[in-house]
């Protein structure tokens, strides 16, 4: 045959072989040149077409996440009683080594008891609605009875950013391992019964914030050294005051003014807000505009000493 004829018959193979998805079933029909660009042609589809077999995974961003240290378990009663039984106290009072009254600070901090019981499951509305309108903020010593009277309350509280929560007793006794009396109210008697009064309140107030107190105080704010340190056994500090500044709620509203507003930098003022009937509110409101008017800070409790 003559070189067009083949020359022809080439041309009508190739525009074949481009309007189809396939190679020619057979390359002896094609010149040598056309065999091996459609041999390329095929290959580069197969590639193409070819699923990955490796997973799309971004190596550059992982982060290795580590699980914070759970906080240390909270001892119980038994293993503190443990450490300190047999003790014998050396020293009782308001003020004695490790009962921290003042703080390193050029504010004031407020703290407020709650003491529970018969008599002491008030709430003085008008002095907490008085510091949430001036923004003021306070440590609140709720005892368990007062926070078991008045369940609604504590958690309404315990949920004002402005206050914290501290531990006042489960049932607001002088902390002693002897049975010491303050104000005519009997002590605990015992390691396990100064344990128990601390520790009871403890998990009653860490179910109630979600956060274990910081800061202890107990019923009349009396101490022997070892119940002190039974306090601070449950990583509580033992908070004391400066300022004495309503008395037990039987101050009348000037005499409680005069305390609060005289108090200086550093300075931890102990007042009630569980006795509405009597003149504390009036009297540290006052007190705390006095302070405001002068420049002094109110705040929670910080760096005590």
């Amino acid at each position: 045959m003559s070189r067009a004829y083949w020359l022809a018959a080439s041309v009508l193979v190739v525009a074949i072989a481009g309007c189809t998805p396939s190679t020619p079933q057979s390359s002896e029909v094609l010149p040598e040149e056309v065999q091996e660009e459609a041999q390329s042609t095929q290959s580069t589809q197969s590639s193409q077409a070819a699923p990955s077999t490796q997973s799309p995974v971004e190596v550059d961003e992982m982060v290795l996440a580590v699980a914070p240290e759970p906080p240390p378990a909270t001892p119980t009663a038994e293993e503190v009683t443990e450490r300190f039984a047999g003790l014998t106290p050396s020293e009782w009072g308001l003020e004695i080594p490790g009962v921290l009254t003042r703080m390193d600070s050029d504010g004031v901090a407020l703290t407020l008891d709650a003491c529970g019981g018969p008599s002491g499951d008030g709430y003085d509305a008008a002095l907490i609605d008085g510091l949430i309108e001036r923004n003021v903020p306070a440590t609140l010593f709720l005892n368990m009875r007062w926070i078991d009277s008045n369940p609604e309350l504590a958690a309404e509280l315990a949920n004002n950013p402005l206050f914290e929560i501290g531990n006042h007793g489960a049932t607001h006794r002088p902390l002693s391992v002897s049975g010491q009396s303050a104000y005519g109210i009997e002590g605990t008697g015992s390691a396990l019964d100064a344990a128990h009064e601390v520790l009871d309140n403890h998990l009653r107030i860490l179910e109630l914030t979600g956060t274990a107190p910081r800061f202890f105080r107990s019923g009349t704010a009396h101490y022997d050294d070892v119940g002190v340190q039974i306090a601070q056994a449950f990583d509580e500090e033992v908070l004391g005051f400066s300022i004495n500044g309503d008395a037990g709620a039987t101050f009348d509203a000037a005499t409680v003014r005069a305390q609060v507003a005289g108090a200086p930098a550093g300075s931890i003022i102990i007042a009630h807000m569980n006795q509405p009937g009597s003149g504390t509110a009036e009297g540290i409101l006052a007190g705390v505009d006095d302070l405001l008017s002068r420049g002094i800070r109110l705040t929670l409790v910080e760096n005590p000493w």
